[in-house]
């Protein structure tokens, strides 16, 4: 993937004697190209150091306005890739959907790279949430989620052996309660908890982040119309590209 090259305009008028700072100034500029789409999402912005250089400004300067585009959810650092241009961070309802429905529904593209897709057993946490007994055999799926080619979520999930079997391209082409859907098993209501902790080395590198940063996360139980616990999952999303949003009223 190349660099994007900016617009020549794009800093033209930048004030260098006024009150406003130099960075919020760049960082405003690429703000207002990138949410008018002139910068499109998976565009590699230029380095820092080169577009200091052109812009005749010291490298912190350009940093820090970089960073406030990464703090609002609007460009990413991929390490080995650079900085890239995304939709910005999806703003998920606590409702019964998945991710994937989740991303489309926000004119996003969702692709899966598959982990692992095997049987197993059930562990004491696992079996409980299911019903089933422990070492009892289920089916363990996880994947790694990104949204226009970007890294958003790791997602694992267990679910009854008998509920369904998918194949390795089902998992990808497809969101889990999509497939399920088509097989006719329809999830009616949920358990979830939403949560925060550290990644883990394995989930940092598939996610692009540092080891040991921030993770959001969430595990849920679905349940069918009969109340018999189809999926367990065990979520984790990056947080600088995702949230949760509740809706209260007051009774």
């Amino acid at each position: 993937m190349t660099e994007t090259g900016l617009p020549s305009d794009l800093f033209a008028d930048l004030d260098r004697t006024g009150p406003v700072p130099l960075w919020y100034q760049i960082s405003s500029r690429l703000e207002a190209s990138i949410l008018s789409g002139r910068l499109p999402a998976g565009a590699r912005l230029e380095n820092e150091v080169g577009l200091g250089e052109r812009l005749g400004l010291s490298r912190p300067t350009i940093r820090r306005a970089i960073q406030e585009l990464v703090d609002k959810g609007l460009v990413v650092r991929r390490r080995g890739i650079g900085t890239q241009v995304v939709h910005g961070p999806v703003t998920r309802n606590v409702e019964l959907t998945s991710l994937y429905e989740d991303l489309e529904a926000t004119g996003q593209k969702p692709t899966t790279r598959l982990l692992l897709h095997e049987i197993a057993e059930a562990d004491e946490k696992t079996a409980t949430a299911l019903g089933v007994d422990r070492g009892a055999p289920v089916n363990r799926i996880r994947r790694l989620r990104l949204a226009d080619d970007v890294p958003v979520a790791v997602l694992e999930n267990f679910l009854p052996v008998d509920v369904a079997e998918f194949t390795a391209a089902d998992l990808a082409d497809h969101g889990l309660y999509q497939l399920l859907r088509l097989r006719g098993i329809t999830m009616r209501v949920a358990k979830q908890r939403i949560g925060a902790r550290a990644a883990h080395d394995d989930e940092a590198e598939l996610l692009e982040i540092e080891p040991g940063g921030a993770l959001l996360t969430m595990t849920r139980t679905a349940y069918d119309g009969s109340g018999r616990a189809v999926e367990v999952g065990q979520h984790c999303y990056r947080p600088d590209l995702y949230s949760f949003s509740v809706t209260l009223v007051d009774k």
